[in-house]
């Protein structure tokens, strides 16, 4: 070990592993996309921009903190845990610190929700709201959804769907076919963050009655749910720009395969703590289409 690594954590720096950086690019990306398609059209807006983006940040934030404290008090974070550190779980903050530092996350993101209802209509503040409750109930609650296998389910619907199609909304005041369609493979690849996570956790999540899709349908099944997810994503692109959906700048997108290339081998070769790196790097592939979509709709 380092003497940097023995050095202890300051308060900045546990409440920034808390946040769990990483997976915030992914977070962003449905804003990138959604903001890609209202700057297309005519329609950006830079205030309801930059407030979608700080929505989509405190509310994955939010996530992360609601995820470590309710799994560790369900007894899912044992030590024999293969992911990113938890800070509940090391000790680093307690149970209540972290429920406080999740209040505060998801009472600015409803705070901003409130100036894009202001903005754009109550709609988006009850879209908002359903988001922090899903957020919360992931892993919280008397029916932690997350442990019976809809956690896939629902991040497709609020980091795809409702990414893409409110950023797009809170800017233009509708929602047009284009966005609809990007959402999908937007929010197909945030997913795929979720399916490597729980690949590399279908041991411990079985040994403590985590029933996630990934528990249900195995190793091969995994790396089989993962591959078809970016297959569907890739191949969607030209079929909805042959179709007239979206212009040819969005074959842009294809720049990213390389990337979406060696997360697929890291997905089928690797196992255990190593698919951190697949984690990580299926976070980067999500926000690299997303802004290289933006970069096809500027042509």
């Amino acid at each position: 070990m380092s003497e940097h690594e023995n050095k202890p954590l300051t308060r900045w720096q546990v409440w920034w592993l808390a946040a769990r950086p990483k997976t915030l690019p992914a977070a962003v990306s449905g804003v990138v996309a959604g903001t890609a398609l209202a700057v297309r059209d005519g329609q950006f807006r830079l205030g309801p921009a930059l407030a979608a983006l700080g929505v989509g940040l405190l509310l994955q934030i939010g996530s992360n903190l609601a995820n470590d404290v309710f799994d560790y008090e369900r007894g899912a974070d044992t030590p024999e845990r293969l992911g990113p550190l938890r800070v509940t779980q090391a000790g680093l903050l307690s149970p209540t610190q972290v429920k406080m530092g999740m209040g505060v996350a998801f009472g600015l993101a409803a705070l901003l929700g409130l100036y894009l209802a202001w903005q754009a209509g109550w709609i988006v503040l009850l879209i908002g709201l359903a988001a922090i409750f899903s957020a919360i109930l992931y892993t919280g609650g008397p029916f932690a959804y997350g442990y019976y296998g809809l956690g896939d389910l629902f991040v497709f619907l609020f980091f795809g769907l409702a990414a893409v199609t409110g950023t797009y909304y809170v800017q233009a005041g509708r929602v047009s076919l284009a966005a609809w369609w990007t959402a999908v493979p937007i929010g197909l690849l945030v997913v795929n963050i979720l399916v490597v996570n729980n690949l590399r956790d279908i041991e411990n999540d079985r040994s403590v009655g985590k029933r996630t899709f990934a528990v249900r349908l195995g190793v091969r099944g995994t790396r089989l749910q993962y591959t078809s997810l970016l297959v569907i994503t890739y191949l969607l692109v030209p079929v909805l720009i042959l179709s007239g959906v979206l212009p040819w700048g969005a074959l842009l997108t294809w720049l990213s395969l390389p990337l979406a290339w060696q997360m697929l081998r890291m997905a089928w070769t690797v196992q255990g703590r190593p698919l951190n790196a697949a984690l990580a790097g299926s976070g980067r592939l999500a926000f690299a289409f997303s802004c290289l979509f933006f970069l096809g709709m500027l042509f």
